[in-house]
């Protein structure tokens, strides 16, 4: 079988290079995107060394509204296709939304959602064409409830979740599937990133903190499988499922109380 193509976002920390070992493992030649282009090198070195797989490495800021077109130029021009599409690049920020840094929250709403819906936008009509492809995106189980103290955060998710089902709806028969990966508390960069070190959430592991590699092996075969909505672990999906049951104004107040600081 001809070896297949992943476009994978985030590829050099946490969740999405957990997911790239996933598709290497699978034999799966991999396009890695991310800020860090000495990690991506490493990244790429070692799943070749590993797996034998080729890993091309795009060093770029989906923070930046040209960034997607450049990358799929970049694509293009190596003659590549991406037969599975993987929007993983995510930052979050804590803190209340009077308080909190508009610049940063405006890139967040770029990376988070705009990039996402503009490489989905670009790859997508390919996939139609070729009556293949698959793509998978990463919401989170803030997705299904408000986030007072990490209000645009939660929202961007919100946001990914609603795009993901409303477009695998309109592709079903097409050959195309679109996954949304919504996973809960992950050990992994996010959380200093989003300066949420010290909230409740974090410090008292409540939600019981998975792995990278166990949310990505999930999220991996979860995308293989064709589903549209893959929550990891038992306790996520317990939580997604009281948030559907329980009063809007109730889960706010939950949400807020594991964002505030101990």
């Amino acid at each position: 079988m001809m070896a297949k193509t992943a476009l994978i976002t985030g590829a050099s920390t946490g969740i999405g290079y957990a997911l790239s070992k996933c598709f290497a493992a699978d034999h799966h030649n991999l396009i890695l995107v991310a800020r860090q282009e000495q990690r991506l090198r490493q990244v790429a070195e070692e799943f070749h060394r590993q797996h034998g797989v080729t890993a091309k490495v795009i060093a770029a800021d989906l923070a930046h509204p040209e960034t997607p077109q450049k990358i799929a130029d970049d694509i293009r021009q190596a003659s590549l296709q991406v037969d599975y599409l993987v929007n993983n690049a995510g930052f979050g920020l804590g803190g209340a939304f009077a308080e909190t840094a508009l610049t940063a929250e405006l890139e967040m709403m770029q990376v988070n959602m705009a990039a996402l819906v503009h490489l989905t936008k670009l790859f997508l009509p390919e996939m139609l064409s070729r009556k293949s492809g698959r793509i998978l995106n990463v919401a989170s189980t803030a997705a299904f409830q408000p986030g007072p103290l990490m209000a645009v955060y939660y929202a961007t998710k919100s946001f990914v979740l609603s795009f993901s089902e409303a477009i695998a709806n309109e592709l079903k028969g097409t050959g195309v599937t679109v996954t949304a990966l919504c996973p809960g508390p992950t050990e992994s960069e996010f959380q200093k990133r989003a300066h949420i070190e010290n909230t409740r959430l974090v410090k008292s592991k409540l939600m019981g903190f998975m792995t990278s590699e166990e949310v990505a092996k999930i999220g991996y075969q979860g995308l293989m499988q064709g589903k549209r909505l893959v929550i990891p672990g038992l306790m996520n999906k317990l939580g997604v499922h009281s948030t559907r049951l329980s009063p809007r104004s109730v889960t706010t107040q939950i949400a807020r109380l594991l964002q505030e600081s101990r």
